[in-house]
Protein backbone atom coordinates (compact mmCIF):
# COMPACT_ATOMS: atom_id res chain seq x y z
CA UNK A 1 0.00 0.00 0.00
CA UNK A 2 2.87 2.37 0.75
CA UNK A 3 3.76 2.52 -2.96
CA UNK A 4 0.18 2.86 -4.19
CA UNK A 5 -0.63 5.56 -6.74
CA UNK A 6 -3.55 6.02 -9.08
CA UNK A 7 -1.64 4.59 -12.07
CA UNK A 8 -1.42 1.26 -10.25
CA UNK A 9 -3.21 -1.65 -11.88
CA UNK A 10 -5.55 -2.50 -9.01
CA UNK A 11 -6.54 -1.41 -5.53
CA UNK A 12 -7.64 -4.67 -3.90
CA UNK A 13 -6.38 -3.48 -0.50
CA UNK A 14 -7.77 0.05 -0.85
CA UNK A 15 -11.22 0.39 0.68
CA UNK A 16 -13.92 1.53 -1.71
CA UNK A 17 -15.75 4.72 -0.75
CA UNK A 18 -17.68 5.80 -3.85
CA UNK A 19 -19.06 9.29 -4.30
CA UNK A 20 -20.71 11.28 -7.07
CA UNK A 21 -20.45 14.88 -8.22
CA UNK A 22 -22.18 17.00 -10.85
CA UNK A 23 -20.18 19.17 -13.26
CA UNK A 24 -22.00 21.83 -15.28
CA UNK A 25 -19.97 22.83 -18.32
CA UNK A 26 -20.92 24.74 -21.49
CA UNK A 27 -24.66 24.21 -21.13
CA UNK A 28 -24.23 20.50 -20.37
CA UNK A 29 -24.73 18.70 -17.07
CA UNK A 30 -22.35 15.83 -16.40
CA UNK A 31 -22.51 13.40 -13.50
CA UNK A 32 -19.40 11.50 -12.46
CA UNK A 33 -19.08 8.61 -10.04
CA UNK A 34 -15.66 8.38 -8.38
CA UNK A 35 -13.98 6.38 -5.62
CA UNK A 36 -10.83 6.04 -3.57
CA UNK A 37 -7.78 5.17 -5.65
CA UNK A 38 -8.62 7.35 -8.65
CA UNK A 39 -7.19 10.72 -9.53
CA UNK A 40 -9.20 13.77 -8.45
CA UNK A 41 -11.94 11.96 -6.59
CA UNK A 42 -13.88 14.96 -5.27
CA UNK A 43 -14.20 17.08 -8.41
CA UNK A 44 -12.67 17.52 -11.85
CA UNK A 45 -9.08 18.65 -11.41
CA UNK A 46 -7.90 22.03 -12.64
CA UNK A 47 -5.54 20.51 -15.21
CA UNK A 48 -8.35 18.56 -16.89
CA UNK A 49 -10.59 21.63 -16.70
CA UNK A 50 -7.89 23.70 -18.40
CA UNK A 51 -7.48 21.07 -21.11
CA UNK A 52 -11.23 21.16 -21.79
CA UNK A 53 -11.14 24.94 -22.08
CA UNK A 54 -8.29 25.02 -24.61
CA UNK A 55 -8.81 21.86 -26.64
CA UNK A 56 -10.01 22.27 -30.20
CA UNK A 57 -10.76 19.19 -32.29
CA UNK A 58 -8.51 18.56 -35.24
CA UNK A 59 -10.03 19.27 -38.65
CA UNK A 60 -9.00 15.77 -39.70
CA UNK A 61 -11.63 13.07 -39.99
CA UNK A 62 -10.77 10.82 -37.09
CA UNK A 63 -11.31 9.89 -33.47
CA UNK A 64 -9.87 11.06 -30.15
CA UNK A 65 -7.80 8.89 -27.80
CA UNK A 66 -7.71 9.78 -24.07
CA UNK A 67 -4.61 8.21 -22.49
CA UNK A 68 -4.79 7.69 -18.73
CA UNK A 69 -8.48 8.50 -18.72
CA UNK A 70 -9.15 7.82 -15.03
CA UNK A 71 -12.89 7.75 -14.39
CA UNK A 72 -13.45 9.41 -17.75
CA UNK A 73 -14.20 13.15 -17.44
CA UNK A 74 -12.05 14.43 -20.31
CA UNK A 75 -13.05 11.78 -22.84
CA UNK A 76 -16.74 11.85 -22.00
CA UNK A 77 -16.96 15.65 -22.06
CA UNK A 78 -15.01 15.97 -25.32
CA UNK A 79 -17.25 13.41 -27.01
CA UNK A 80 -20.36 15.38 -26.04
CA UNK A 81 -19.00 18.84 -26.82
CA UNK A 82 -17.47 18.00 -30.17
CA UNK A 83 -19.62 15.06 -31.31
CA UNK A 84 -16.53 12.90 -31.71
CA UNK A 85 -15.92 9.22 -31.15
CA UNK A 86 -13.55 8.84 -28.21
CA UNK A 87 -11.49 5.87 -27.07
CA UNK A 88 -10.31 5.96 -23.46
CA UNK A 89 -7.57 3.82 -21.92
CA UNK A 90 -6.13 3.34 -18.44
CA UNK A 91 -4.39 0.65 -16.42
CA UNK A 92 -6.27 1.27 -13.15
CA UNK A 93 -9.05 -1.31 -12.95
CA UNK A 94 -11.17 0.68 -10.51
CA UNK A 95 -10.91 3.75 -12.75
CA UNK A 96 -11.91 1.66 -15.78
CA UNK A 97 -14.98 0.36 -13.99
CA UNK A 98 -15.96 3.89 -13.03
CA UNK A 99 -15.35 5.16 -16.58
CA UNK A 100 -17.71 2.51 -17.95
CA UNK A 101 -20.30 3.45 -15.34
CA UNK A 102 -19.90 7.15 -16.16
CA UNK A 103 -20.40 6.49 -19.86
CA UNK A 104 -23.67 4.82 -18.92
CA UNK A 105 -24.72 7.50 -16.40
CA UNK A 106 -24.16 10.29 -18.92
CA UNK A 107 -25.86 8.44 -21.77
CA UNK A 108 -22.86 8.77 -24.07
CA UNK A 109 -23.02 6.56 -27.16
CA UNK A 110 -19.73 7.24 -28.94
CA UNK A 111 -17.18 6.47 -26.21
CA UNK A 112 -15.47 3.16 -25.55
CA UNK A 113 -12.96 2.30 -22.84
CA UNK A 114 -10.55 -0.56 -22.30
CA UNK A 115 -7.54 -1.53 -20.23
CA UNK A 116 -4.10 -0.72 -21.53
CA UNK A 117 -0.74 -0.12 -19.90
CA UNK A 118 0.12 3.01 -21.89
CA UNK A 119 -0.37 1.80 -25.52
CA UNK A 120 0.17 -1.91 -24.84
CA UNK A 121 -3.30 -2.85 -26.09
CA UNK A 122 -3.60 -0.10 -28.70
CA UNK A 123 -2.29 -1.48 -32.00
CA UNK A 124 -0.29 0.88 -34.19
CA UNK A 125 -2.88 0.26 -36.90
CA UNK A 126 -5.35 2.31 -34.81
CA UNK A 127 -4.80 5.93 -35.85
CA UNK A 128 -6.31 9.00 -34.22
CA UNK A 129 -6.87 12.60 -35.20
CA UNK A 130 -6.15 13.73 -31.62
CA UNK A 131 -4.59 12.18 -28.54
CA UNK A 132 -5.15 13.92 -25.21
CA UNK A 133 -3.49 13.20 -21.90
CA UNK A 134 -3.34 14.54 -18.39
CA UNK A 135 -0.34 12.32 -17.65
CA UNK A 136 0.02 10.43 -14.36
CA UNK A 137 2.96 12.36 -12.93
CA UNK A 138 3.41 10.05 -9.95
CA UNK A 139 3.88 7.07 -12.25
CA UNK A 140 7.31 8.42 -13.12
CA UNK A 141 9.15 9.96 -16.04
CA UNK A 142 9.48 6.73 -18.04
CA UNK A 143 5.72 6.12 -18.12
CA UNK A 144 5.03 9.74 -19.02
CA UNK A 145 7.58 9.81 -21.82
CA UNK A 146 6.28 6.46 -23.11
CA UNK A 147 2.88 8.19 -23.46
CA UNK A 148 4.44 11.05 -25.41
CA UNK A 149 6.67 8.88 -27.62
CA UNK A 150 4.01 6.27 -28.42
CA UNK A 151 1.53 8.93 -29.47
CA UNK A 152 3.50 9.70 -32.63
CA UNK A 153 2.88 6.29 -34.22
CA UNK A 154 -0.80 6.34 -33.31
CA UNK A 155 -1.62 9.71 -34.83
CA UNK A 156 -2.79 10.26 -38.36
CA UNK A 157 -0.57 12.50 -40.50
CA UNK A 158 -1.18 16.01 -39.12
CA UNK A 159 -2.75 14.46 -36.03
CA UNK A 160 -2.25 16.28 -32.74
CA UNK A 161 -1.05 15.34 -29.26
CA UNK A 162 -2.46 17.53 -26.49
CA UNK A 163 -0.81 17.48 -23.05
CA UNK A 164 -1.64 19.30 -19.82
CA UNK A 165 1.18 19.54 -17.29
CA UNK A 166 2.21 21.89 -14.53
CA UNK A 167 5.34 24.00 -14.85
CA UNK A 168 6.65 22.66 -11.53
CA UNK A 169 6.05 19.09 -12.71
CA UNK A 170 8.13 19.47 -15.83
CA UNK A 171 6.30 21.50 -18.47
CA UNK A 172 9.51 23.10 -19.88
CA UNK A 173 11.34 19.77 -20.18
CA UNK A 174 8.20 18.17 -21.62
CA UNK A 175 8.07 20.86 -24.29
CA UNK A 176 11.71 20.19 -25.16
CA UNK A 177 11.08 16.44 -25.34
CA UNK A 178 8.01 16.82 -27.54
CA UNK A 179 9.98 19.04 -29.88
CA UNK A 180 12.59 16.27 -30.20
CA UNK A 181 9.91 13.65 -30.97
CA UNK A 182 7.53 15.65 -33.18
CA UNK A 183 9.77 18.45 -34.44
CA UNK A 184 7.37 20.98 -32.93
CA UNK A 185 5.51 21.90 -29.75
CA UNK A 186 3.19 24.85 -29.22
CA UNK A 187 2.20 26.31 -25.87
CA UNK A 188 -1.51 26.68 -26.55
CA UNK A 189 -2.29 28.20 -23.16
CA UNK A 190 -1.21 28.72 -19.56
CA UNK A 191 -3.43 28.90 -16.48
CA UNK A 192 -2.26 29.02 -12.85
CA UNK A 193 0.96 27.17 -13.61
CA UNK A 194 -0.62 24.62 -15.95
CA UNK A 195 0.63 24.45 -19.55
CA UNK A 196 -1.42 23.16 -22.45
CA UNK A 197 1.03 21.79 -25.03
CA UNK A 198 0.26 20.65 -28.56
CA UNK A 199 2.48 18.78 -30.99
CA UNK A 200 1.52 17.93 -34.57
CA UNK A 201 2.69 14.82 -36.36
Amino acid sequence: MKNYHYFSENEENLKSDPSTYVFNYKDHKFTFKTDNGVFSKKFIDFGSYTMLNYFKPNQLEGDILDVGCGYGPIGIILSVLHNKKVTMIDINERALGLAKENIRINGVQNVNVFKSNVYENVPETMKFASIVTNPPIRAGKKVIYDIFDGAYQRLLPNGELWVVIQKKQGAPSTKTHLESVFGNCEVVGKESGYFILKSVR
